[in-house]
């Protein structure tokens, strides 16, 4: 998906954006029942690819269309409810899976995706307008080096905690070919006479801050959602039901936050709203640092809804400001780079989670480990429990148990404070957007 995503703006220019849009979605149809009727891994791989490509065309074109069919007074409120679909998606996604799961089966994961997809199909060829299409040109030597530098990535990414970084000779060349791919893509988009984006889009200011703030978002949304669920079922032993419901307060908060960032965005500053959103979500993170083993589900539940507060009072004025200045023909090549950059955020803030949690874990095990003797557990003499047969295998067996369960929610708990300090780092970007001039109406908001 984020190897193709690029080519969103050539191929609506090319074959139409009613005809790709409508392609996309069919595809991501059929391929979400090629997936539960699965029987192979390799199966599943590939229709997970197909799935993955028709579902990058979406979210860009998805955008372009909204604000085409609506006048530029009713943008904001109609990008505000988008956005909440794709906001709010991620996070009670996972409770219908898990319900789903539990009460019929896997498969119906991806089938749900079919009495969806079909009406959807229907009303798309009724109601979407087709644009006129254009001769543009593809700029294929900029786009072979992006493919690569972006499939070495998220390899990269994906293999680096299992393969130990940087001790592994696979992940020292995908990352030479990561550096080597993107500079050479850089240049060449700075120098060629027709690049793949144009350059316009990387002199603008305020899309550049959006860029980064999309990166921000999605490491911050996709690590969370990494983080979260394992710790619940793991630590605190909800099932996966409860799981999902726990997660809910965070969507419900998202809803509130972006239905008052809509009303303000016409009267308040929006990197006011920006860095207010972020400063909550950093609270909310500081609130998770002090969670404990042995609380209720408040916590969870106030922490949660406190930190979709936060996310969404960024989500809509983040956009407004990246594409304020930005020309109406460039909306399409520049909503897919934000979808693109919160896609790499996401990527990068699971193996950043999943790193540091792996890695926390086992330095704190062998910290609460070497605290353990006969004055810390006085049922038993670690020293001697060999001598107690089965009972001091099981005695030591608990206890290791016990002593992995500590060290994981110390862990946990270092990550919250690891996105908490990212959070607040990428705050000063506030100061490099620029207020849209007064007097001219920006362009409507663009979503992730």
């Amino acid at each position: 998906g984020a190897v193709t995503m690029p080519l969103t703006g050539w191929l609506a220019d090319r074959v139409g954006s009613r005809n790709l849009f409508i392609g996309a979605v069919t595809g991501f149809t059929i391929a979400s029942m090629l997936c539960g009727i699965a029987v192979t891994l390799e199966e599943m791989v590939a229709f997970r690819i197909l799935q993955g490509i028709c579902a990058a065309f979406i979210g860009p074109l998805s955008q372009t269309i909204l604000m085409d069919i609506n006048p530029p007074e009713k943008g904001p409120r109609a990008m505000a409810l988008w956005g909440m679909g794709i906001m709010v998606a991620p996070i009670f996604g996972p409770m219908i899976g898990g319900w789903l799961t539990e009460s019929y089966d896997w498969r119906w994961c991806f089938y749900i995706n079919l009495p969806i997809g079909i009406p959807t199909l229907a009303i798309l060829w009724w109601l979407l307008p087709s644009r006129p299409t254009t001769g543009r040109r593809l700029d294929l030597f900029g786009f072979a080096f992006l493919a690569l530098g972006l499939a070495s990535l998220q390899l990269m990414l994906d293999r680096g905690q299992q393969e130990d970084w940087l001790q592994s000779w696979e992940i020292v060349i995908e990352m030479g070919v990561v550096i080597a791919a993107l500079w050479v893509f850089a240049i060449h988009n700075a120098t060629a006479k027709s690049p793949l984006f144009s350059r316009q889009l990387f002199a603008n200011r305020n899309f550049v801050a959006g860029l980064a703030f999309s990166v921000v978002i999605g490491l911050m949304m996709f690590g969370i959602f990494a983080l979260l669920p394992p710790m619940l079922q793991n630590i605190y032993g909800y099932p996966v039901y409860d799981t999902g419901v726990l997660l809910a307060p965070r969507g419900v908060g998202i809803l509130i936050a972006m239905v008052v960032a809509t009303r303000l965005a016409g009267v308040v500053d929006l990197r006011i709203l920006i860095g207010t959103g972020f400063a909550i979500t950093a609270g909310s993170m500081a609130m998770m640092t002090g969670w404990s083993m042995e609380m209720g589900r408040e916590p969870i539940i106030l922490a949660g809804f406190i930190q979709g507060l936060g996310m969404g009072l960024t989500f809509m004025p983040i956009n407004a400001m990246a594409f304020a200045t930005l020309p109406i023909q460039m909306r399409t090549d520049g909503a897919s780079l934000l979808y693109l950059m919160r896609s790499l955020g996401g990527s990068l803030g699971i193996s950043l989670t999943t790193t540091a949690l792996t890695r926390g874990i086992q330095t704190s095990h062998e910290d609460l480990a070497g605290h353990v003797t006969s004055s810390t557990f006085s049922t038993i003499d670690p020293a001697t429990a060999d001598r107690w047969g089965q009972v001091g295998e099981a005695a030591m067996s608990a206890m290791n148990l016990e002593v992995t369960r500590q060290a994981a929610m110390i862990a946990y708990l270092s990550d919250f404070k690891l996105m908490m300090i990212v959070v607040i780092a990428f705050l000063p970007l506030i100061l490099f957007l620029k207020a849209p001039p007064k007097g001219a109406a920006p362009p409507p908001p663009v979503g992730e």
